[in-house]
Formats: structure tokens, C-alpha cells, sequence
């Protein structure tokens, strides 16, 4: 049997694609991450997640069961893509170094290590995306290597974004406010959840094009909740039709370079009970004074604290969902989370300048209470040195989102 090339070579497949990043911004990155490897004595980092691939490496991979990296040392920086793909990755990959490797054997992807590997001896790798069968592949295929965590120290590079990274989040949360409009602008009694949602993720899509005519356009969604399905934030769209007196979410992320932003919003279908409307505006006083805390030198647990403090005089605490916000940069739905800076009780980070922030309480009523249904307000901050900038400018509150559209005919 003839052996089949282990690796396929894509390089110069195309002209390299616009990156979404100046150079110097990739490669502050990259120097940023060499000056804590050198410092802890770290010869290499292999990077696997979608997050911080993308984040250093500025490629969005589609995995479907194969596996993905971006080998990094003091001198290079290579990303690691199946054939599937063709010259993509080389394409994206800031830098162009890029290694492809076949199907053909199943330790292709190992084989393609090898061949940057060099000298390395002690490697970081993400202790919280590598799973047990790869920690285990690794260790069998370089059995000399010592592999050490690099997903904390790397976490905490991201979560101060650079001036393009703000500027990046900054329009995209103004495509976020359109996406919120167009959600208004469907929903109408006896119109179904999908039609809405399918309505704001195309007008997001169109927007995103106009404003990176060369991006890739993948990943924005909608999800547009109606009645009983508002209990949950990530509740699935579904077609359920929406009905006089509905408590509805609207829940629109743009997808833009790996970079994810969020605009959600409690609406209500033309009319609200006096207890709906007693415990939304309850949930957008919470909303106001969560802003207000989110300045330099906060703690993240404490800012919690204080805002439990307001849902407890009432006696809505129990029904607190989540924690109140999260940091913002290159994370989905489906990969990434900065878990370091989340508004949560266990959380002691304190807030700097460069930190992009949600607030976000949500309280869910139980179904057989008066009020029934899940309140949700989330706006995208920008901490800087004397305060914060609001980067969403969607209204909130009883005052702007009791809707009184009408169906159109089909």
C-alpha cells in the first residue's frame, strides 16, 4: 500500500486575507506572551482553543473533531490546521507560517509538532482545554517535554483589551443596537420566536459586511424568547408565537473576528401586568446601579454584594439567575470564557482601565407566581480612568419596550 503525504503544503493558496488587527497589534500579543514565557522558563506554548488561537493568531478554526494549535516559541509562530480547510488558516494566520497536515495517518497532527517542535522542553499548553486523551497523546509522543499551564496567565494577558480591541467592540455593539431595533420591529403578537430572531441575525449580517467587507461572516445569531421560554437566558429560539401580554427577551450577538458582543433586552407584547411591571423596573434599578459600580479599583465580589443587597430588601434574591456580568473580548456561546473577571461573589478581581464589562442582572419568576417569567437587562462598558464608558445605546425599560407592532400579512 502506498503511504499517503502526512502533510499538504497551502502556503501562497490565495493572497493573505486583510487582518481584522494591525501588525502591531498581533504582534504586541505575541510579545506580550514571550515576556511571561521567558519569565517562567517556558520554551514554547501550544496553543488549542478557539479563543486563544484566534486571539494570537487572528484564525477562527472550524473544528469538527480534529484537532487545531498554534505553536509559539521566542523565534515563530505557526498554526496547526487539517486539509480540510485548504489555504485558509495560511490565509488568516497573522504571520503565514502555517503547517497543514492529511488524515491519512492519525498522528498526523503530532507529526506536524514535531516538525517545529526543535528544542523545546518545557511547553504550555491550556490545562483547561486539553482533555485527558490528548494531555495523554502529548506526553506519549514527546516523552522528554514538560508541559506546564498557560490558559491562566493567558486569560489574564486578554482581559485588558488594547485600544483596537475597544474600538473592534465599540462597533460592534453599535451592530448590536440595530439587531435590538430589528427584533422591535418584528415582534408583534402572532408572530413565531424564529421569525424575529431570523429577522435581526440577517439585518447584524448585512451590517457586519458593510463594516468588514473583507471578514469572514460566521457565528452571529439571535435568540428571541417569548413567555415561558424567558426563564432561561440561553434558552433556544423556538416557534412559539407570541401572545398579548407576553413577557419577551430579546438576545442579539454579533459575531465579528472571534470577538463576541451581546445587547439584551426585557420587552413586553402591548400591555403588562402591574407586578410585570413592578419587578422590571425593579430589575432596571439594579441595572442602573450596577453601571454606576463598575469603575477602576472595584472588586468583582463586591460589586455582587452590594447589588444583593437590592434584590434581597425586596425579596427577589432567590430568584437571581446568574452572576451580573463578564468580561468581554474574543469568546462565544460555544468556546472561551474569561472566567477571571466575572461580577460574581467568588470573583476578586479588581476592575482596571482597558477592562470591557457587561452588566447584566436577570431574575426569573417562577410560572405559577404573579410576574411570571425571566427580566433581563445587559449593557457593554468600557472601564477607564476616572469611570466608565457605555458602549450600548439601546433604550431599556417600561418606557420604550412595551410593543405594539402588528403582525404583517404573509
Amino acid at each position: 500500500m502506498t503511504e499517503r503525504e502526512r502533510l499538504q503544503d497551502y502556503v501562497g493558496n490565495g493572497r493573505k486575507a486583510k487582518g481584522t488587527f494591525s501588525d502591531a497589534e498581533m504582534q504586541r500579543r505575541l510579545d506580550d506572551i514571550r515576556k511571561y514565557m521567558a519569565a517562567n522558563k517556558i520554551d514554547a506554548a501550544l496553543f488549542t482553543s478557539y479563543h486563544n488561537i484566534n486571539y494570537y493568531a487572528d484564525f477562527m478554526f472550524c473544528q469538527f473533531g480534529r484537532r487545531y494549535g498554534f505553536f509559539v516559541d521566542h523565534q515563530h509562530a505557526t498554526s496547526i490546521s487539517a486539509g480540510i480547510d485548504g489555504g485558509q488558516p495560511w490565509r488568516r494566520t497573522f504571520g503565514g507560517k502555517n503547517l497543514t497536515y492529511t488524515d491519512w495517518q492519525k498522528d498526523n497532527y503530532f507529526h506536524a509538532i514535531r516538525q517545529i517542535i526543535g528544542g523545546a522542553k518545557r511547553i504550555g499548553i491550556e490545562f483547561d482545554h486539553v482533555n485527558l486523551d490528548t494531555l495523554a497523546l502529548l506526553k506519549s509522543e514527546f516523552p522528554g517535554v514538560e508541559f506546564v499551564d498557560i490558559a491562566a496567565p493567558a486569560m489574564r494577558l486578554r482581559m485588558v483589551k488594547s485600544a483596537e480591541e475597544i474600538a473592534h467592540i465599540t462597533e460592534m455593539a453599535r451592530i448590536a443596537d440595530i439587531g435590538g431595533a430589528a427584533c422591535v420591529e418584528a415582534a408583534a403578537v402572532g408572530v413565531p420566536e424564529h421569525e424575529v430572531a431570523l429577522h435581526s441575525t440577517a439585518t447584524m449580517v448585512r451590517e457586519i459586511a458593510k463594516s468588514w467587507p473583507e471578514g469572514e461572516l460566521m457565528d452571529t445569531w439571535t435568540w428571541f424568547q417569548s413567555g415561558i421560554n424567558t426563564d432561561g437566558a440561553h434558552n433556544p429560539v423556538t416557534a412559539r408565537k407570541i401572545e398579548a401580554g407576553d413577557i419577551l427577551s430579546l438576545n442579539c450577538f454579533p459575531m465579528v473576528a472571534g470577538y463576541y458582543v451581546a445587547l439584551e433586552r426585557t420587552l413586553f407584547a402591548e400591555h403588562a401586568s402591574d407586578e410585570h411591571l413592578r419587578l422590571w423596573e425593579i430589575n432596571c434599578k439594579v441595572h442602573d446601579r450596577g453601571k454606576e459600580l463598575l469603575v477602576p479599583g472595584a472588586k468583582c465580589a463586591d460589586i455582587a454584594a452590594e447589588l444583593n443587597e437590592i434584590y434581597a430588601a425586596e425579596n427577589l434574591l432567590q430568584y437571581r439567575s446568574f452572576g451580573y456580568g463578564h468580561s468581554f473580548g474574543v469568546l462565544s456561546h460555544y468556546y472561551g470564557r474569561e472566567a477571571g473577571l466575572e461580577l460574581r461573589e467568588d470573583c476578586d478581581t479588581v476592575l482596571e482601565p482597558g477592562m470591557v464589562v457587561s452588566m447584566e442582572p436577570m431574575i426569573t419568576i417562577p410560572d405559577h407566581l404573579p410576574g411570571a417569567g425571566g427580566y433581563r437587562e445587559h449593557d457593554i462598558l468600557v472601564i477607564e480612568e476616572t469611570g466608565n464608558r457605555n458602549i450600548t445605546g439601546f433604550p431599556y425599560g417600561p418606557d420604550h419596550l412595551i410593543v405594539k407592532g402588528k403582525a404583517k400579512a404573509a
